[in-house]
């Protein structure tokens, strides 16, 4: 593979880019799913009026199901948060 020098101009892009990406939280994750599972909208659509690629939607969805899966199976393990641990070795 031939790396390819960049100008001190496409740096500053590529940084700018990288800064300014968005950044979704789970709410927003788990709302984009649901409104691509309701149909209302096609799914390019969608993705189009929220910024995101289709492949980063399908994603989602993919994380979103297999958690819906494995919780309906009965996994219901979780990580322990701290305060658990702390009271768990007292």
């Amino acid at each position: 593979m031939r790396k390819t020098i960049k100008s001190p101009g496409e740096k500053i892009v590529k940084d700018i880019e990288r800064a300014t990406r968005s950044q979704y939280s789970s709410e927003e994750k788990i709302r984009i799913v649901l409104d691509g599972l309701r149909g209302k909208d096609s799914i390019a659509e969608l993705c189009r009026c929220e910024g995101l690629s289709q492949g980063v939607y399908y994603k989602w969805s993919k994380d979103f199901m297999e958690a819906g899966k494995r919780r309906l199976a009965g996994d219901t393990a979780r990580a322990a948060t701290t305060d658990e641990v702390k009271d768990l070795r007292r």
